[in-house]
């Protein structure tokens, strides 16, 4: 079955840190631009970084830039999204998707995506 399924979210507390992973089944990383996404309660997805199709180009939202890194192994065909200094604004679901190219930190032309994964940061 192809599939992206995301795991690693989780309760934190604020300064904390969670890494997200994203394990591809049935299809590999080859060729793909990788991102994540967030959506927080009562809010619209937005982008949060993305990894051109290359390796060679990582984009990041101000917000969490210098606390997030994204990253992939494509031997396991995982991608990570690597949180630091997490705050309770990171609270939302987050969702891995593969696409066609980066616009900035926006993914773009998603032919794949998970099934998305809770990350709490508590006030």
């Amino acid at each position: 079955e192809v599939q992206l399924v995301d795991s690693g979210g989780g309760l934190v507390q604020a300064g904390g840190s969670l890494r997200l992973s994203c394990a591809a089944s049935g299809f590999t990383f080859d060729d793909y631009a990788i991102g994540w996404s967030r959506q927080a309660p009562g809010k619209e997805r937005e982008g949060v970084s993305c990894i051109s199709s290359t390796g060679g180009n990582t984009y990041y939202r101000d917000s969490v830039k210098g606390r997030f890194t994204i990253s992939s192994d494509n031997a396991k065909n995982t991608m990570y999204l690597q949180m630091n200094t997490l705050k309770p604004e990171d609270t939302a679901v987050y969702y891995c998707a593969v696409g066609r190219s980066c616009s900035g930190f926006i993914l773009q032309h998603l032919e794949r995506w998970g099934q998305g994964t809770l990350v709490t940061v508590p006030s």
